[in-house]
């Protein structure tokens, strides 16, 4: 058969070349790891302008109340959830959050007396190809 009508193609050197191409999609940041950095840096602006008596709180009213967390560590999962953890009403908790549903008030908490400030922790996930 004649070459012209039956051409051998690379498939390799073509997958190759497409997956070399870095794409900046609007849909790349609408994941959580990037929803996860522009919370840090609104929550890490806040954090530091705080005095020492008071700490990072988020006033959550997706409950039908309002209800104040106390966070203490801030993780995700890609490609849509985050994950808050603290203390509501001095009991540990853990919110696991729609990236579609965040809406939340940073506010202040006053520091108990008898312990250092807490600083709100950002945990990179581990599990993601960097």
């Amino acid at each position: 058969m004649n070459s012209f009508f039956n051409p051998v193609i690379d498939t390799s050197e073509i997958a190759r070349r497409i997956e070399s191409i870095k794409v900046d999609s609007p849909l790349q940041h609408m994941w959580a790891d990037e929803q996860f950095h522009i919370l840090k840096h609104y929550i890490q602006e806040f954090e530091q302008s705080l005095d020492d008596e008071h700490e990072v709180g988020i006033l959550m009213t997706n409950f039908g109340q309002s209800v104040l967390m106390q966070v203490t560590e801030v993780t995700y999962e890609n490609p849509v959830i985050l994950v808050f953890k603290g203390f509501v009403n001095e009991r540990e908790a853990t919110l696991i959050q729609h990236i579609n549903q965040l809406n939340f008030l940073l506010t202040t908490i006053k520091k108990e007396s008898n312990r250092p400030k807490r600083q709100i922790g950002f945990t990179l996930n581990i599990n993601e190809d960097t």
